[in-house]
């Protein structure tokens, strides 16, 4: 006989039971903390977890727990603190050197992160993930790289196939920086076939899903003005690779503006507001999109604004640097007629190309196929065209070609789109020191560099076939 997992609330009741036979128990505590922030109660959950944090008494276990809560509550200094403290119990720990080599990629202390990683995998060879992780913090050379080492691996038999994926996305990483591009070729594609091999997806539904919200979000379905006026939100919209974290590290190195993230706060709002007693039973996704375009607006930037009020802390605005987010334009546009959107575009080969050489955490399953990249790549231009042509001047495109050639006066122009003054430091925003979790971590702590600009023409000819494929559906490839 199997249970249905614990709602959160239902997992809040039981520890306060709990906490009523043993009152300052601090892993309680730190499960408490945890709860509430599940429910949305940041400042009371930051407030249960502090009280856990004043003990000096701490075990492992505890530690552990306070680590994985303030990681989860983008609180990296505290995280930071509870994983040092774990280490000095226990220096060997797998697990705490991990998640803090996470955090510390995370707040920029790369050398820290790749001291960790090493550690790690002293402890244990076979932690892939680790590897991976290790190959990109910084540009290997041909003095300091581990090119040698993953390839005896691959010489071995890896048990595991996200094991072997993990080696091979390492190894194409690795060969690229030390422009043996054939090789990095060979790895790359060997390892996104396996990926592939063990996904189950069908890139058609996201297409129809696209052609679905054209439908859906006629010019009327754009209209603005019964929604919530909160300014704050400035959104960052496209592709994953294209840009989007640079940008925000712009915005947020404004005095205005504090760093959002990639948010599921829309996403997430929409589905409470559709999920409505009347709506319990599972909807098709074209059923969802319907909802959509007929949601009551007003409240669902309510919501919106109420998920992400603590997020602005001192400062008036903050940016949702969500890619995926440039599906909902119109519907943003709508519950939210005051925010700003910000569309980051790069050249097609080039996007389709960083996406698919990044072996992606979670999400984004039509990376790891030519073809799928394409067709997916074809939906999104024609949706973006969509929201242009029903929202003129309403979404700011930022080319991240001319962003790199022209820093100064693009980031003028970004600003001024945002209702931002000028600022000299959104142009040092390398020295931004605010944490950033996304697959460019490591990148956007550099200067403006221009080597990721042309990089996808090394594999011209591979990418050929693609080229084709969105010429032919109308996409301007130059």
């Amino acid at each position: 006989m199997t249970t249905s997992p614990l709602t959160a609330d239902e997992a809040l009741r039981r520890i306060e039971l709990a906490l009523a036979r043993t009152p300052g128990n601090c892993l309680l505590l730190t499960q408490k903390a945890r709860c509430l922030l599940g429910l949305g109660h940041v400042d009371q959950a930051l407030s249960v977890a502090a009280t856990a944090r004043r003990d000096d008494d701490h075990d492992v276990v505890t530690l552990e727990a306070l680590g994985a809560f303030y990681t989860i509550a983008k609180r990296e200094s505290q995280a930071l603190e509870s994983y040092d403290r774990l280490l000095e119990l226990s220096p060997q720990h797998p697990g705490a050197l991990f998640n803090r080599a996470a955090l510390r990629r995370i707040t920029g202390d790369l050398a820290g992160a790749e001291a960790d990683y090493d550690a790690v995998i002293r402890i244990n060879p076979h932690d892939y993930e680790a590897r991976y992780n290790r190959s990109d913090l910084r540009v290997q050379t041909h003095e300091r790289n581990h090119v040698a080492e993953l390839e005896a691996l691959l010489g071995r038999t890896i048990p595991e196939w996200r094991g072997e994926a993990q080696i091979r996305y390492a190894l194409a990483k690795e060969y690229e920086d030390l422009g043996e591009y054939e090789k990095s070729w060979a790895q790359l594609s060997e390892g996104a076939a396996l990926r592939r091999r063990n996904l189950t997806y069908n890139v058609e539904r996201d297409v129809q899903t696209v052609d679905g919200i054209r439908a859906a979000f006629a010019p009327r379905g754009a209209a603005a003005g019964e929604g919530d006026p909160n300014p704050a939100p400035i959104f960052i919209v496209g592709l994953p690779r294209s840009g989007t974290t640079l940008v925000e590290r712009i915005l947020s190195s404004h005095s205005t503006v504090t760093a959002g993230g990639e948010l599921e706060h829309f996403t997430t709002s929409l589905l409470e507001e559709i999920e409505a007693p009347e709506h319990r039973r599972s909807l098709s996704r074209q059923e969802l999109i319907e909802h959509a375009a007929r949601v009551d607006v007003r409240s669902l930037g309510r919501r919106y604004s109420q998920k992400t009020r603590a997020l602005t802390g001192h400062r008036p605005r903050f940016t949702d640097k969500l890619p995926l987010n440039y599906l909902y334009c119109g519907l943003i546009h709508r519950a939210l007629p005051r925010a700003h959107i910000v569309h980051v575009t790069r050249h097609p080969l080039a996007v389709c190309y960083a996406m698919y050489k990044t072996l992606f955490k979670q999400g984004y399953p039509f990376s790891y196929d030519l073809n799928e990249i394409g067709q997916y790549y074809v939906g999104y231009h024609r949706l973006m065209q969509h929201w242009h042509a029903i929202m003129p001047g309403l979404i700011h495109d930022l080319s991240y070609e001319q962003l790199i050639a022209q820093q100064a006066s693009e980031t003028r122009r970004l600003l001024e789109f945002c209702g931002l003054t000028f600022e000299e430091g959104c142009l040092a925003f390398d020295r931004n020191p605010a944490p950033t979790a996304t697959a460019s971590a490591s990148q956007v702590r550099r200067p403006i560099y221009n080597t990721s600009v042309s990089l996808w023409t090394q594999y011209a000819d591979r990418l050929a076939g693609l080229r084709r494929q969105l010429q032919m559906a109308g996409v301007p490839v130059h």
